[in-house]
């Protein structure tokens, strides 16, 4: 399968080349430069004023197959990431069943062969059944070919267990995926503790159950020279721990997503059900903070945090209403819109940080633009485009950025050399 790209601006080598044609073949990319003639390609892409880059990888991504396909399955959400610029995508165990052994794995990895247009790795769970409690088959596990392990959305109590798992999993050199939450005080709410939770009359989830859990997670990769990944940062306090870390020569890595650094509580208001996320939306301080962390480059990744579910699950009463939104086909563009655009961070970092350092840390061959490399890129052009979540391929056709102009669309998205049809349902 050969597949010609033409005349755009491509991102080689950490800079930006105009004028650029690139050759795919059977998947790798044979030939970068100036007016490339090739024959007997399958398609031609004018790229002519637009950026063609590496494709993004996504960090922090929710499927619901198998057990939960009401909610997404392997097909709708890949078609999703494709529409979002996202070539590769990780997968979060919480299944059902859950991903703690190879049989499981390998499942999934055949039935993504099968039913998925991009790259879908899956997380192994740390404990079995995400439980918190005993350690899943976590070389097994690898063996089979997961890229990390993580209980997903589920923060391990338990100190003994993680030291446990820290200490297993260094054998297998393997990043720690933790999502940091102390339950006993962050109450399963949805809103953040402070003026907003107070004006809405409900318990609000406080920012310390964030960073206790950050602070304990550091200390233990400090203790055992582990690689640790901690997921969705939202406070101010949580990106001075990770800075002061990493200052100190901690093994650390974190991310953050777009609505932790474009919403804040006031969003919540009226109930909306449609910003409730866990963590909660914090204060404006909080995301003047995630900006800096991100700017500073404290903050290594951005991930989408896609979490779908049922359009019913969120028109309920707030405190009944499920956690989190979909965003696999807005989280690049909102980013680029809320960072490159106000000219915080360049569109080179954006990259750095959505394509190239998840790549780093996960240890895949992806997020490069050269010879040799997978064929895996996107085409990207300055316009504007109006957010409407009835278009979403998702199954989750909502969010809370809803009519929210943005500055950028995604052209093309090829994967192992094929261009994927992004105008299904459109």
């Amino acid at each position: 399968m050969k597949l010609l790209i033409k005349n755009g601006i491509v991102y080689e080598s950490d800079r930006f080349k105009d004028n650029i044609d690139i050759y795919i073949e059977n998947g790798k990319i044979t030939a970068i430069g100036k007016e490339l003639q090739k024959l007997d390609v399958y398609k031609v892409i004018d790229a002519s004023e637009c950026y063609v880059i590496p494709g993004l990888v996504d960090m922090h991504c929710t499927i619901g197959e198998p057990g939960y396909e009401y909610k997404e399955t392997l097909e709708t959400a890949s078609i999703s990431a494709a529409r979002g610029g996202f070539t590769s995508i990780t997968m979060n165990p919480d299944t059902s069943p859950t991903i703690d052994n190879k049989t499981v794995v390998e499942f999934i990895l055949s039935k993504a062969r099968e039913d998925s247009c991009v790259n879908i790795f899956p997380y192994g769970s740390m404990t079995k059944k995400c439980e918190g409690k005993e350690l899943a088959e976590i070389g097994d596990m690898q063996l089979s070919g997961v890229c990390a392990i993580s209980d997903g959305d589920k923060a391990i109590q338990d100190a003994n267990v993680i030291s446990k798992i820290i200490k297993y999993a260094k054998m297998f050199d393997m990043p720690i995926i933790t999502h940091c939450e102390d339950t006993s005080l962050s109450f399963s709410s949805g809103v953040n503790e402070g003026k907003m939770s107070t004006y809405l009359g409900l318990k609000g989830a406080l920012r310390t159950a964030e960073e206790i859990m950050v602070a304990r997670n550091i200390l233990l990769a400090d203790y055992y020279k582990a690689h640790i990944h901690i997921t969705h940062i939202s406070t101010k306090k949580s990106v001075e721990l990770i800075k002061d870390a990493k200052r100190n020569g901690v093994n650390i890595t974190a991310e953050t997503s777009p609505h932790y650094f474009m919403l804040n509580e006031d969003k919540v208001q009226n109930y909306n059900a449609f910003a409730k996320v866990n963590p909660p939306l914090r204060t404006e301080e909080d995301v003047n903070a995630i900006i800096q962390g991100i700017k500073e480059g404290i903050i290594d990744v951005i991930s989408s945090d896609h979490k779908p579910n049922t359009i019913d699950s969120k028109l309920v009463e707030f405190e009944l209403a499920s956690f989190g939104m979909s965003s696999l086909e807005i989280a690049f563009p909102l980013a680029y819109t809320a960072l490159v655009s106000t000219q915080i961070i360049t569109l080179e970092q954006l990259i750095h940080l959505m394509s190239k350092k998840p790549a780093e840390i996960l240890g895949l061959n992806k997020g490069v633009i050269k010879v040799g490399a997978d064929a895996d890129l996107i085409v990207i052009k300055k316009e504007e485009k109006i957010i409407n979540s009835k278009g979403f391929l998702s199954k989750s056709k909502f969010t809370p950025f809803d009519g929210f102009k943005l500055d950028i669309s995604i052209k093309n998205t090829i994967v192992d050399g094929k261009d994927i049809d992004l105008k299904i349902s459109e």
